[in-house]
């Protein structure tokens, strides 16, 4: 029987599989009993044909690609802060060695900044990774790579003439900051394009069933960028595998791993049992250890903690400790004192747009400028939140949802919700204390007592403030979406709190009002 190769429509199971033993070899062929494996047959030949697949993936070219990427912006850096600093600088700067004469510094600038990276592990990145959260570990890491610069030159330069005068490092510093986070957004664009193409794409193997695994494959189906290509589903023992899950065929049991590992060439295995015990899940990773392959497993640690982990010791036994880090102390006073410093530049700020709005909301409609609803927020207390109205008047009366292409919209209200212009008074409510810039979106009371009576953890929102945006927002969860997993978004962002992660869910907030399809 030919493989079925993973591009090819699904075929049925065979009724044979193949007998293995310890290494992994196909031995035989035994008919398939009921509670078997259904490995589909192929010839060793065909077997290693496809199993090759991975040995001759492309997957090296990206880091390689990108330290080059890295070199070269890095030496442009320097090349445009010699011509920067002969341009700018006033009187100009007399007897400055031609710029061959700084090609060995240069050189040597290279090659410590990529070492540098490669020690802050910018060249193991993430298959869809934050630009922000890349452009900190850049900044770090070429902060730290210019002192090492600095150091090595002073001690191996003992003429001072050759040194790069004080203003070109800067200059340099800071074009290389720029330029090296400019060329990975566009490296990393071009790499999810081309393995959302195919290229380097890596064969993964998913061991789950049910809504986990539905779970899983939305979230992979979502970022084509991955490079990602499920080739079916493995179940333990117990469960039935062959209800259809995201159209992926089923493939086997736990005991088969080592045969689809070598028959299918996989090269990640993700395991998604949330409620298999960990002699389970280390008989699994077993299965897995002999075969070279990435082993990930997807935890629903939710329903007990969220917050960060940290692993510590008892005398030398090994313990992890969860840690609940919400806003205590000077943590909740730095937070107000950004929330008072934007809130009331915004309104400043805002202000013309604010009043054309008012204006053209009177004009279009008859009723008040402004929709004020009761909002549950810090210690479940109730508050008055602000918007500018963008429905019809008697739209309350019929309580429901927010969908898309909602009826109670007006004609400036679809536009005004569109680029969430409606939500501007809100830094009225954080101006007056009721609101945070970034929190859990609030809620109405009546949608509150039905949330927390089937959401776990779901009155956990309320230990902090509510906010104009969040952390669920920012990574899609707005309007008619899963309140469950918002709320897991905002637990988490309470728990894991920092002024760096407000800054970045602020940015975020910015570029997700225009390219946003959920915003109605």
């Amino acid at each position: 029987m030919a493989l079925p190769h993973p591009d090819a429509p699904e075929e049925r199971p065979s009724e044979e599989v193949a007998a293995t033993g310890t290494t992994g070899r196909i031995l035989t062929l035994v008919p398939r009993r009921a509670a078997a494996s259904v490995i589909p047959v192929a010839s060793p030949a065909e077997a290693r044909l496809y199993a090759g697949r991975r040995r001759r993936s492309l997957a090296f070219i990206f880091p390689l690609s990108l330290m080059a990427v890295d070199a070269a912006l890095i030496g442009l850096a320097f090349f445009i802060a010699y011509h920067l600093r002969l341009l700018i600088e006033y009187p100009p700067p007399q007897n400055i060695p031609e710029f061959h004469a700084y090609l060995p510094l240069l050189a040597l600038k290279g090659g410590v900044l990529v070492v540098v990276y490669f020690f802050y592990k910018l060249y193991r990145r993430k298959r869809v990774q934050s630009h922000l959260d890349e452009l900190g570990r850049i900044l770090a890491a070429t902060s730290v790579g210019a002192v090492l610069f600095l150091a090595v030159v002073a001690f191996a330069t003992r003429n001072e003439a050759d040194y790069p005068s004080r203003l070109m490092l800067i200059y340099d510093w800071a074009l290389t900051v720029g330029l090296v986070s400019l060329g990975r957004i566009a490296h990393a664009r071009t790499q999810w394009g081309l393995q959302a193409r195919g290229v380097a794409r890596e064969h993964v193997l998913l061991v789950s069933f049910g809504e986990t695994a539905e779970i899983i494959l939305n979230a992979i189906q979502r970022s084509p960028g991955l490079g990602y290509r499920i080739i079916g589903l493995v179940c333990p023992e117990g469960h039935d595998g062959r209800a259809a899950v995201g159209g992926q065929p089923f493939l086997g049991r736990v005991d088969d791993l080592p045969v689809l590992i070598d028959r299918y060439g996989i090269d990640e295995v993700i395991i998604g049992l949330p409620e298999a015990n960990h002699r389970e899940i280390l008989y699994i990773i077993s299965r897995c250890e002999r075969e070279k392959v990435s082993i990930k497993v997807f935890p629903d640690l939710f329903q007990f903690m969220a917050g960060e982990i940290s692993i510590g010791d008892l005398a030398g036994l090994p313990l992890l400790t969860v840690r609940d880090i919400a806003l205590r102390g000077w943590k909740l006073a730095v937070k107000r004192g950004v929330d008072i410093a934007i809130s009331a530049a915004a309104l400043v700020l805002f202000a013309p747009l604010m009043l054309l709005v008012a204006i053209a909301i009177k004009l279009e409609s008859p009723g008040p400028v402004f929709f004020t609803q009761e909002r549950m927020g810090l210690d479940a207390k109730p508050f008055r939140m602000i918007k500018f109205r963008s429905m019809r008047q008697d739209a309350e009366q019929q309580s429901k949802w927010t969908t898309a292409n909602d009826p109670r919209r007006t004609r400036l209200g679809a536009m005004i919700r569109r680029f969430s212009i409606d939500e501007l008074p809100q830094f009225i409510n954080v101006l007056l204390g009721e609101m945070s810039i970034v929190g859990p979106r609030p809620e109405q009371p009546v949608y509150v007592e039905q949330f927390r009576r089937f959401i776990p953890r779901y009155m956990d929102r309320h230990r902090e403030k509510a906010g104009i945006t969040g952390w669920a927002q920012v990574n899609g969860l707005r309007g008619d979406t899963s309140v469950a997993e918002r709320t897991k978004y905002d637990v988490w962002y309470i728990e894991n709190w920092s002024l760096s992660l407000d800054f970045k869910i602020m940015l975020k907030t910015i570029v997700r009002v225009f390219a946003d399809r959920n915003a109605y």
